[in-house]
């Protein structure tokens, strides 16, 4: 199996298929699932633009919108996480993982699935100390600090990864595991890179959050984005243990570092993406406890017996299949010769998706629910200073036409 990783996609899938497109033409290759490790960019309309935690003067509509409309088709299985600079209001609507479009899937803001017998995990966001023992309070239409907050990584979500016991083939993040340069050739890094040296050697770069599952679910590949750029580690659990291949792509970018092709041994073709029995039986087992205010989740509070989990959900997967839900379409998609009314399709859209997943898994609806989630009175903003809301990560935010400026400008002086 040939799968194709890339970093940040940015909203850029028309030049990200293409070049996979051009690669499998020259080197007369297949290319059998194409993985995306956040800042994807989901955008369907004008609309979900107000959700994406960038800039006004960096919002576009890019090329996702194409494939949401059915004027293009993905020519490759896609999966991919969210990031920090994502349409978070579609996202939300997929919480547990469904189709963006078709033959586009989402994970999840944490999720687990097949593509033939290769398991595939995910953590969607990035970590922020201040936020992740927070529920998912945040709702759309976001304010100020909302869409700041709302693709930070929430330890509930990590907890369910964490009782994850199979094997897994590919984890993905999207910000790096805390230590990960440990691992890898760090002062080569800072040579390209010399603002992550104190981070580095204070051991605040990345996620602590990533750090233990990559501890725990000690996978075969862990693929991340977040810091544009490349840099690779092998990580050996204990001395005889197993050992994670780590790989951190950059964004679609000329000359630069965004793709790679790996391949893995596996079961002939062909594959599609399949719900995980594992990972629906620890989601049936936890929803009860899933956190949508500010306060911490109690989890301890989950009392079904996973066994039991397991084997109702195996019964379930038996009779009705292992595909997720079919794709729908739940807001007017963009068109270019039209102009969207910003009073249009504001707030949070049930996705069918969504619901018959819920329905399958015999779960309630919860991601509406407001009752808590905008009480004043439990407010974060009296809880967090105004100060604490800066995240000084400025590769993420510069302008796309400054980068290529600088590639000129290398380019230039290398002439």
């Amino acid at each position: 199996m040939r799968i194709a990783v890339e970093g940040c996609m940015h909203g850029d899938l028309d030049n990200v298929y293409s070049t996979l497109m051009y690669l499998e033409k020259v080197e007369n290759t297949k290319i059998d699932l194409l993985i995306c490790c956040g800042d994807f960019q989901a955008v369907r309309n004008e609309k979900d633009l107000e959700s994406l935690s960038v800039p006004p003067k960096y919002r576009s509509m890019n090329s996702f919108w194409k494939y949401y409309s059915g004027q293009e088709v993905a020519p490759f299985p896609t999966i991919f996480i969210g990031g920090n600079h994502e349409a978070s209001n579609y996202l939300w609507e997929l919480y547990y993982g469904g189709w963006a479009a078709p033959n586009i899937y989402f994970l999840g803001f944490a999720g687990v699935v097949k593509f033939g017998n290769i398991r595939i995990g995910g953590l969607s966001g990035i970590y922020n100390q201040r936020h992740y023992h927070l529920g998912h309070y945040e709702r759309p239409p976001y304010n100020e600090r909302d869409i700041r907050s709302v693709y930070h990584v929430r330890e509930y979500d990590v907890h369910k990864l964490m009782q994850v016991e199979e094997p897994i083939d590919i984890f993905l993040s999207h910000d790096w595991p805390c230590g990960i340069t440990d691992h890898g050739n760090w002062e080569e890094l800072v040579r390209y890179k010399p603002f992550f040296k104190a981070e580095i050697q204070e051991r605040t770069l990345g996620s602590k959050a990533a750090a233990e599952l990559l501890e725990k679910l000690k996978p075969s590949y862990w693929f991340s984005a977040h810091l544009h750029c490349k840099f690779a580690a092998l990580v050996q659990h204990g001395e005889v243990g197993q050992v994670t291949k780590f790989l951190a792509l950059d964004k679609c970018l000329p000359g630069r570092n965004f793709l790679q092709i790996v391949e893995i041994e596996t079961v002939p073709g062909p594959y599609e993406i399949q719900y995980d029995e594992e990972w629906l039986a620890i989601t049936r087992r936890f929803n009860s406890i899933f956190p949508l205010s500010i306060h911490r989740a109690n989890l301890g509070g989950a009392q079904v017996d996973m066994k039991d989990c397991r084997d109702w959900v195996r019964s379930r997967l038996l009779t009705r299949g292992v595909r997720p839900f079919d794709f729908v379409r739940t807001v007017p998609c963009y068109d270019p010769s039209q102009s969207v009314s910003s009073s249009c399709f504001s707030g949070h859209h049930r996705n069918p998706q969504t619901e018959f997943f819920l329905q399958f898994l015999e779960l309630p609806y919860l991601l509406d629910n407001t009752l808590e989630s905008r009480d004043p009175t439990h407010s974060p903003v009296s809880l967090i200073s105004r100060d604490d809301y800066s995240e000084d990560i400025p590769i993420d935010d510069m302008d796309e036409m400054e980068e290529l400026a600088e590639i000129n400008d290398g380019e230039t002086k290398d002439e």
